[in-house]
């Protein structure tokens, strides 16, 4: 059987592409790079955006259209929310709830012993993603994350560090995700920091990174984690914010946190760090905002060493509660705010990648060949100047050239390497 994976949304689901792709190899069967070629097309859905779910509709219409004879599975949270639009699209035989590789395997016809403890060992991306929980307890009112996904469920220490221990022999960086990390070991008795802690000790030799987390999540032993120079957790942090607005966070249900609060937490892990990249998620145009809501929001974003932000516009979820929050805001008053939070968020970008010209960089490479280019330990793009295998990790000088961060390898390691010629 040759089977063609389409991945929408987070590193979650990223994830867990990767272990159905595993499931599939472990089977016997292959995975193709196109839905011409495949006999069964597994989306992997998407529910955050209205514009992630048109994405995906649109992509197994065009997969249909491509191989008629194809039959599709579309998993994820997209699928679990599903009111039988997507059952109905051509070539779907099933749509599976969340991450269910049980039911994966039934809908591909493997034997249920496929999708026993499945442990991902080699990805196709040069950064390894390891998903440490699923699932999550809050209930954001714009978010229908929750109802997809379900309550949230820790994955056991010692699993998660003998996936990375095997993931950790072929990607120099492992990512640890889930639907909301900082939940991990609520129902295990555990703070996230001790998961980590663990990960650093007895996985060597790989670089670590968060994906979204709280910002109040970050506990005094994590940030020690986060502020350590020793090259193991990635000093990167990103942390939602959503509105620096304390009216439209309680409307959002995000009680957890005052503006005050994050910005203070964000300055506590921060301080005196001359390297540390620093990103969130922003949304403009949430349902009841005013100017006075959105002023206080781009204030906030001013004052914090922010080294990028994800701008989206709000999106009305089915069966969420913020559609019965507030009254709508106009379209052309949500892009011209979020236009205006993308130009800020530009500023910032701007102003920190000229602070890292040359500075030294811990890069992995994330793509060769004559495009090569890798991702430093505060999450900036650098293109190289030299080919440099996918997959490697090495030092790096950053250099500015025509408004983009290149980096020139350190001559000593390169050479070492056979990254460059020592004639």
């Amino acid at each position: 059987m040759r089977v063609y994976l389409r991945t929408f949304g987070c590193r979650a689901n990223q994830y867990d592409t990767e272990a159905v792709r595993e499931m599939i190899g472990a089977a016997g069967h292959t995975v193709v790079g196109s839905a011409r070629d495949a006999d069964v097309a597994v989306f992997n859905s998407c529910a955050v955006t209205a514009a992630a779910e048109a994405d995906l509709r649109q992509s197994v219409r065009r997969a249909a259209r491509e191989n008629g004879a194809l039959r599709s599975v579309v998993m994820g949270c997209a699928a679990s929310l599903d009111r039988g639009t997507i059952r109905s699209l051509p070539t779907v035989s099933h749509t599976v709830h969340g991450a269910d590789l049980a039911a994966v395997a039934a809908a591909l016809d493997l034997p249920p012993s496929a999708a026993t403890n499945v442990i991902t060992r080699a990805q196709s991306s040069a950064r390894a993603t390891l998903r440490i929980q699923d699932g999550c307890d809050e209930h954001c009112t714009f978010c229908a994350t929750t109802v997809a996904r379900g309550s949230t469920r820790s994955r056991v220490i010692e699993t998660v560090v003998a996936e990375a221990t095997l993931l950790a022999e072929r990607h120099p960086e492992i990512v640890l995700t889930g639907i909301h990390i900082g939940s991990w070991g609520v129902d295990l008795g555990q703070p996230l920091s001790i998961l980590v802690e663990h990960l650093v000790r007895q996985v060597p030799a790989v670089r670590f990174r968060l994906s979204s987390l709280e910002a109040t999540e970050v506990d005094g032993r994590l940030r020690e984690l986060f502020r350590s120079d020793d090259g193991r957790l990635a000093p990167h942090l990103h942390a939602p914010l959503q509105s620096g607005s304390n009216g439209i966070l309680r409307r959002m249900g995000r009680h957890w946190y005052t503006a005050e609060e994050y910005a203070s937490a964000v300055s506590l892990l921060v301080r005196d760090r001359d390297v540390f990249g620093l990103g969130a998620d922003v949304m403009s145009g949430f349902p009841g905002e005013t100017e006075d809501d959105h002023r206080a929001t781009l204030c906030l974003i001013e004052r914090l060493p922010f080294t990028y932000l994800h701008v989206f516009p709000y999106s009305p979820r089915p069966g969420t509660a913020a559609t019965r929050l507030g009254a709508p805001v106009s379209a052309a008053v949500i892009e011209r705010r979020a236009a205006e939070l993308r130009a800020l968020a530009h500023q910032k970008a701007t102003a920190y990648r000229a602070t890292r010209v040359g500075a030294m960089a811990d890069l992995v490479i994330t793509r060769g060949g004559p495009r090569c280019e890798g991702i430093t330990e505060d999450f900036l793009t650098v293109a190289m100047r030299q080919p440099v295998p996918r997959g490697s990790r090495l030092r790096a000088r950053i250099t500015n050239e025509r408004g983009a961060l290149l980096g020139i390898p350190d001559a000593v390691e390169a050479a070492s390497s056979g990254y460059l010629s020592t004639s």
